[in-house]
């Protein structure tokens, strides 16, 4: 089966037309880098579901040897029939075999209706600083009308797992939105509110040293979660908020005690409950990856414990 026929196959639920005017239901394409050659190609799928200038949806790609999945938000101008999606992590194209570099680009497309079918024609455009090196991905999606209602497309994102959402940042990752210095920060309403929540202790893990560098990350979706963070209930940053970009800090852990709590405390729940966020640990020779889920009324906390030499 070919790839394109197998890719689609993983999708379809239910076999009806689709309104044309509308973005909602199954595209799929060959999306192309931009001088790449013919090894640099992206075969992808977009589960959409629109709603007035709003679209929910799913990318799917297949690219060498993986396949990821995301969910995603975005908007749709119906007078210019003008199509966004933004913050999609990419497959770097020049990726080593182990694919460990990503480039968070924006997909920008037309959407063109005529009697031979719809297509969404445009380009993946990469992000801030990922512009020198992530060149632009060139792709000509079309509806498969023989592949979903709008109740299938609904099941499909109903059904998509969480764990497939996530962006996980390379260990080089440089991209940082702030610097949080270990110190203790006064707010009181934060600290009195933070105490009144319940503990939900995500995992307890064991670090070969006793500096680490910790950095926090929206959860695959950004969507306006804010967040404090307390070291051993004492408060470091207070509204911070997650995005694609690293909240970053350098954490000494006290020689005087065995068990160290890192506590995320939700500020708001975003657009999309609860607040979620990646949180990943390096001790210099290895790094965790926490997923943390908190709301207004519980704390996420990681349990750190120093390897006895």
């Amino acid at each position: 089966m070919g790839m394109k026929k197998l890719l689609t196959a993983c999708f379809v639920l239910v076999c009806t037309p689709l309104f044309a005017q509308n973005l909602t239901g199954y595209w799929y394409g060959v999306a192309n880098v931009a001088n790449g050659g013919s090894t640099s190609n992206y075969l992808m799928e977009l589960i959409l579901r629109q709603n007035g200038a709003n679209v929910q949806g799913v990318v799917n790609y297949y690219f060498k040897n993986t396949y990821r999945s995301f969910k995603v938000n975005g908007a749709y101008n119906a007078s210019s029939r003008k199509f966004l999606l933004q913050n999609i992590p990419i497959t770097y194209f020049g990726s080593a075999y182990n694919m460990e570099v990503d480039c968070p680009m924006d997909l920008v497309a037309q959407h063109r209706v005529a009697r031979a079918g719809s297509n969404l024609d445009g380009r993946l455009v990469s992000k801030g600083q990922y512009r020198n090196t992530c060149p632009e991905i060139i792709f000509d999606f079309r509806l498969n009308t023989d592949a979903g209602n709008q109740d299938s497309v609904l099941t499909a994102l109903r059904l998509f797992k969480e764990t497939k959402q996530v962006w996980t940042p390379s260990p080089t990752d440089t991209l940082v939105a702030a610097t949080i210095i270990q110190r203790p920060v006064v707010n009181y309403a934060v600290s009195n509110e933070f105490t009144q929540r319940q503990k939900n202790v995500v995992e307890e893990i064991e670090v070969e040293s006793d500096s680490l560098k910790v950095d926090f990350y929206d959860n695959g979706e950004v969507d306006g979660d804010s967040i404090s963070i307390f070291f051993n209930d004492q408060l470091l940053a207070s509204s911070q908020k997650l995005s694609a970009r690293a909240i970053h800090t350098d954490i000494v852990l006290p020689s005087n005690k065995e068990v160290n709590e890192l506590s995320m405390f939700a500020n708001n729940l975003g657009s999309i409950p609860p607040n979620t966020a990646l949180m990943t640990v390096w001790d210099g020779k290895k790094r965790y990856e926490l997923r943390m889920s908190s709301n207004l009324q519980q704390n996420a906390v990681v349990r750190i414990r120093r390897k006895k030499r």
